[in-house]
């Protein structure tokens, strides 16, 4: 009687402590259950969400690719999914003759009594022969497809409003669609990845029409030659991109300080020069000095004591010259001097423009290219030109560049030019330079560098830091825009980069050199600047909240007409090489 239990009490014992454990945990389910479900006739509340779903009923008569993009990147969180059932061919053949018929006997009814036959029956009529044809010849196949769309919202009134726009959306691309009334509960069952369709709304469709359905809204930019820009964060895939094959090799990059600007443009550089692609930095902070020497490229520095010398004045002296290379020159040199002298009254401008001939002139220069040859006139040139003219103005306008003749800044801008670029990588550094003597250096490398470029035509990258120091003035930003759009004719591609993003974009030359530049690339942004930009490049909601919370190295690449998401990678060694 006192023995052991039984090895079937013993099981039951163990149950019973199974159960009694069991009822005091909380399984997964229970964890990410939702506290409670309300279901409406037209909404579904969960916890403090609501929720409506859409069933597609109608669809345009024809489909061009990607045509569902609209509705892909609405500018609101959308749960979309769609249903592909295939059907057997002779079965929707077999329907289809059928359906032939009777539209043929309708036509056919009207034609005897006399009535307009109905021209939606005619164009049914014949887009069922033509689809009959291609099924018979086993060029398509049929599915059945199911559209259904759920809208998330925080509010009734905000959903209210999605609900609305959805269907504005809908009805521009000649879709239409119906609330799945009382039928909440199964068309949000039917949005979930879980592939439930509770709805079961179908409509016929082509395997053509089916292809063209496919939401492919980001495309791939990896190509089979260039360099690796980064990693597409839509898709995973790989960036690599040559931007010359573009309609022009310029690019613009635009991002806060901190964003990762520099590393990218260091890392592309020296991605370029694998390529056989010359690469020139305008650099007013010297953050490319450590790359450009580890590189082994050349780093010219501007300084009052510097032994790199620039003339403003000087003129090509290749083959290929332009008639009025002199008249030209001319006129950049008036962008320069309003650049140096600030503001110009029009009888100024015009003494300028006399002074200008004249100090080239006594020089021996004229129209005639071969004057050329002959030796460029310096700053100090002009300078005695005004003080000749024994003139109250003259003499202003000499007084204006006298800081750049006899003053602090005479070593640098008052000489002839004596180097010229022969390393694959140049950089010139003008950090150590007065703040407003920066734009003048900025503008007169630019000018050097145009020289260069036209002499010896070959792949090379200009990339100017901190552009805005140039945009700021009227006619250096002018000159910068001149520069993108003349430098694709010499295989050159313009980089600029700011971080001055809203500045930039405010002024009409910022906005054009934009416009000019088929790459571009925008890094993480402020607040202050973001809706700018969103504006200038037609960003969606979800665009404009991803470049604000986007961390270094995260943005938006433009190339052409596509953009996507990506991130900029590094190999150890590069990052070694770069910071």
């Amino acid at each position: 009687m006192f023995g052991k239990k039984s090895q079937k009490a013993l099981v039951s014992e163990k149950l019973n402590a199974a159960n009694i454990l069991g009822q005091g945990t909380v399984s997964l389910k229970d964890l990410i259950a939702p506290s409670f479900i309300e279901v409406d006739f037209n909404n579904l509340k969960i916890d403090d969400k609501y929720y409506r779903t859409l069933y597609v009923v109608g669809y345009p008569r024809y489909v061009n690719a990607n045509w569902l993009y609209s509705l892909i990147t609405f500018d609101h969180p959308l749960y979309i999914s769609m249903y592909i059932y295939p059907t057997e061919s002779k079965n929707v053949l077999d329907e289809m003759k059928r359906k032939i018929g009777e539209m043929e006997a309708t036509i056919e009814n009207d034609i005897k009594a006399g009535r307009m036959v109905d021209p939606v029956v005619q164009v049914s009529l014949d887009d069922a022969l033509a689809l009959q044809a291609e099924l018979a010849k086993g060029a398509e196949r049929f599915f059945q497809f199911g559209l259904y769309i759920t809208i998330p919202a925080d509010s009734k009134e905000e959903l209210e409003t999605i609900s609305k726009q959805v269907d504005s959306v809908l009805a521009s691309m000649l879709i239409i669609g119906k609330q799945a009334i009382l039928e909440m509960e199964e068309g949000f069952k039917s949005t979930l990845p879980m592939f439930y369709d509770k709805l079961a709304v179908w409509r016929n469709m082509d395997s053509t029409s089916l292809a063209m359905t496919f939401p492919f809204s980001t495309a791939s930019l990896t190509k089979n030659e260039g360099i690796l820009y980064g990693i597409n964060q839509h898709d995973g895939s790989l960036i690599i991109f040559d931007r010359f094959t573009l309609e022009n090799a310029n690019s613009v990059i635009l991002g806060k300080s901190g964003g990762g600007k520099s590393f990218m443009v260091k890392l592309e550089a020296s991605r370029l020069l694998m390529m056989d692609v010359d690469v020139i930095i305008i650099d007013p902070e010297n953050e490319y000095k450590k790359i450009c020497e580890s590189m082994g490229g050349e780093f010219v520095e501007f300084t009052a004591n510097s032994q790199y010398k620039i003339n403003p004045f000087d003129l090509p002296k290749h083959d290929d010259i332009e008639p009025d290379e002199l008249s030209n020159k001319i006129l950049d040199l008036h962008a320069l001097m309003k650049v140096i002298m600030g503001d110009l009254t029009p009888s100024q401008d015009a003494l300028l423009d006399r002074s200008l001939v004249l100090t080239y002139k006594e020089k021996g220069i004229a129209q005639e290219p071969s004057s050329f040859k002959n030796q460029s006139p310096l700053l100090e040139d002009l300078y005695k030109v005004f003080l000749g003219m024994e003139t109250p103005e003259a003499r202003e306008m000499a007084d204006r560049l006298d800081k750049f003749v006899k003053g602090s800044a005479a070593g640098i801008f008052n000489s002839q030019s004596n180097f010229d670029l022969k390393q694959p990588f140049t950089v010139f550094g003008i950090r150590d330079l007065e703040e407003n003597l920066r734009p003048v250096a900025m503008y007169i490398v630019l000018d050097y560098i145009w020289n260069v470029v036209r002499k010896d035509k070959r792949k090379r990258v200009l990339i100017v830091d901190e552009a805005w120091y140039l945009i700021k003035q009227k006619d250096s930003g002018a000159y910068l825009h001149s520069f993108a759009k003349r430098a694709r004719k010499y295989l050159l591609g313009l980089t600029t980069i700011t971080q001055d993003v809203e500045d930039f974009l405010a002024t009409d030359e910022g906005k054009a050199i934009i416009t000019n530049s088929s790459l571009q690339i925008i890094l993480k942004q402020s607040s202050a600047a973001v809706d700018r930009i969103s504006q200038t490049f037609y960003l969606t909601g979800g665009e404009k909240h991803f470049l604000l919370s986007a961390g270094v190295g995260e943005g938006l690449f433009f190339a052409g007409q596509s953009h996507v998401g990506f991130q900029v990678i590094a190999s150890e060694e590069e990052k070694g090489l770069i910071e």
